[in-house]
């Protein structure tokens, strides 16, 4: 996302905790901030903040701890959530900044860090319609795909959720065919090359089992983090009164293969756990 930022002229500070992080910023052209209030300061009076985090806690960390940017902002600057989290803490911070005077866009992203960079992740975007089209030029910057799905902050966090909730059950179900088609006999490639070109396709599941055939389980997406967002995706469900019949189920393998010692291997791991399956 900076990189791709500071490439197409826009000025960049960059607070990240990871030195390699820190150098990649640089290195794309991008300044260097110590902590979240310093990079806040950097901000011009209509700036932006983006946050890009893994969870609630490090979303409140960031704005509201001790070296919190909140603190220095100023009023009609932006703040802009790009983790997924729940709607209820998407909300919450929402409040936290409004009482501030600061504008909250709720902006989870998918797609990685290919898509990141040439700009075609996708943004599900919620808030009001006058902070998204003051922003236009920088959302639009940072993806031609984005989807207002209201104002309401909260709802983007929720599409967010059903997103990766579908994703996570796709996962699960991809590695459990070809634990079941090893257990048949069959060769997985071949197997996985009917699925993609027949019904059973998924983008996740051909993305992650080709990697975990290969047995290339190197992080590019850990199994905490779809542990995480379908665990949540679940607690909406249960707030909503909605109770399906695989979100719970999926979930509820990412926790067995956190469990199971993967929580740092790439979620195609899942076929390496299902592959233990017996009766």
């Amino acid at each position: 996302m900076a990189a791709r930022l500071c490439a197409l002229g826009w000025s960049v500070v960059v607070c990240d905790i990871d030195p390699a992080r820190q150098q990649q910023a640089l290195d794309a052209g991008a300044y260097l901030a110590n902590a979240p209030d310093t990079a806040a300061r950097a901000l011009t009076a209509d700036g932006v903040l983006i946050v890009c985090v893994v969870d609630a806690a490090q979303s409140r960390e960031v704005l509201l701890g001790a070296q919190g940017a909140l603190a220095a902002m100023l009023s009609g600057q932006t703040v802009m959530l790009c983790p997924t989290i729940a709607p209820t803490d998407a909300e919450a911070l929402a409040t936290a900044l409004a009482e501030h005077g600061v504008g909250c866009i709720d902006a989870p992203m998918s797609g990685g860090p290919v898509r990141a960079r040439d700009g075609s992740m996708s943004l599900m975007l919620a808030g009001p319609a006058a902070l998204l089209a003051r922003h236009e030029a920088l959302l639009g910057t940072m993806s031609s795909q984005r989807f207002v799905i209201s104002e309401r902050v909260g709802d983007g966090a929720r599409t967010k959720l059903v997103n990766n909730l579908v994703a996570g059950i796709n996962l699960v179900g991809a590695a459990e065919v070809l634990a079941l088609a090893e257990r048949l006999g069959l060769d997985l490639g071949t197997t996985l090359d009917v699925i993609e070109r027949s019904s059973g396709q998924s983008w996740i599941g051909s993305d992650r089992m080709r990697r975990a055939i290969a047995g290339d389980l190197a992080p590019r997406a850990h199994v905490t983090l779809l542990e995480k967002d379908t665990r949540l995706a679940v607690e909406a469900s249960r707030e909503a009164g909605f109770n399906g019949p695989l979100g719970a189920a999926a979930a509820s393998v990412f926790a067995q293969a956190h469990a199971a010692g993967m929580a740092d291997l790439d979620d195609a791991s899942l076929l390496q756990l299902l592959r233990q399956t017996r009766r």
